[in-house]
């Protein structure tokens, strides 16, 4: 048997990951000085509630090593192998957490793949390995397919706010101040692990343009594969977003996913994103 593991940044919920028949390794979400487990202790519509009336920004930390051995010594004692995926390693330590695991386990049959992605991105690639699974491959057969498949996954976000990208030390008190008069939405994403600001636009309309642009600049969008539309906060005005991209790009069916504490904390609430796979 083959046992999916991911972190709680792919914003796949309890009841989700049993439908998966998945594993998640939450992270934790620190906020006023109290401790509180990603989607365990804290939900996302709880997280934003208390984002926004928070005076300092939350702090986020990743799982401990030991949190990824309980799931590999069970793994190991019926001998099973393991597929995990996290975070991007740039991001955050939990890739490093999950390999530490992997080396106090003493089990070869532990596949740790860096998805280079976060939120409905990795929640993509996690589908892709349930999806090979099911297909009857081996372990090693989807982690080879896994890391071929991470590299074709795109995300690309605009931020409603700039005043957490501001209290996150990201930007400048005086250009949020500028923009937030502007309306300026920054348009970011991530490249090659890292989070990075592609553009920004004034309003959402233009800002929703400019995330089909670059799209287009990019490639053509693989509809064999899942898209998925996200946002933070609240759903308020998603439906706009998602016209605008179905009406340019002409799919059908699509996934949607509430960004959860630990991206939601440098986004703020308001923020739409897309994740979708390259062709």
């Amino acid at each position: 048997m083959i046992k999916i593991i991911t972190d709680s940044t792919s914003d796949i919920d309890v009841t989700y990951a049993k439908e998966l028949n998945i594993d998640i390794v939450p992270l934790k979400v620190i906020i006023d000085g109290k401790e509180y487990k990603d989607r365990v202790d804290l939900q996302p519509d709880q997280f934003y509630s208390l984002l926004e009336k928070s005076e300092v920004l939350p702090t986020t930390s990743q799982p401990s090593p030991q949190e990824f051995l309980n799931y590999y010594e069970e793994a190991k004692e019926k001998g099973d192998s393991v597929i995990v995926m996290t975070l991007s390693g740039t991001i955050s330590g939990t890739y490093q957490s999950a390999n530490i695991a992997k080396d106090l386990a003493e089990y070869e049959n532990i596949y740790v793949i860096d998805s280079l992605n976060a939120t409905q991105a990795l929640r993509l690639l996690v589908l892709k390995a349930v999806a090979l699974r099911e297909e009857g491959k081996d372990a090693e057969t989807i982690f080879n397919e896994l890391q071929a498949y991470k590299e074709r996954v795109r995300i690309v976000a605009f931020v409603d706010t700039l005043e957490y990208l501001c209290k996150g030390g990201r930007m400048s008190k005086t250009v949020a101040a500028a923009g937030t008069l502007l309306k300026v939405k920054p348009i970011i994403g991530l490249r090659d692990g890292k989070l990075e600001m592609f553009s920004k636009a004034r309003g959402t309309v233009k800002a929703t343009a400019k995330i089909i642009e670059l799209i287009h600049e990019d490639g053509e969008i693989d509809f064999k594969e899942p898209i998925c539309i996200g946002y933070t906060g609240n759903d308020e005005g998603l439906e706009k977003f998602e016209q605008a991209l179905r009406d340019e790009f002409k799919f059908e069916d699509v996934l949607h996913g509430f960004v959860g504490p630990v991206i939601g904390t440098h986004a703020g609430p308001g923020a739409r994103l897309i994740a979708y796979v390259k062709k």
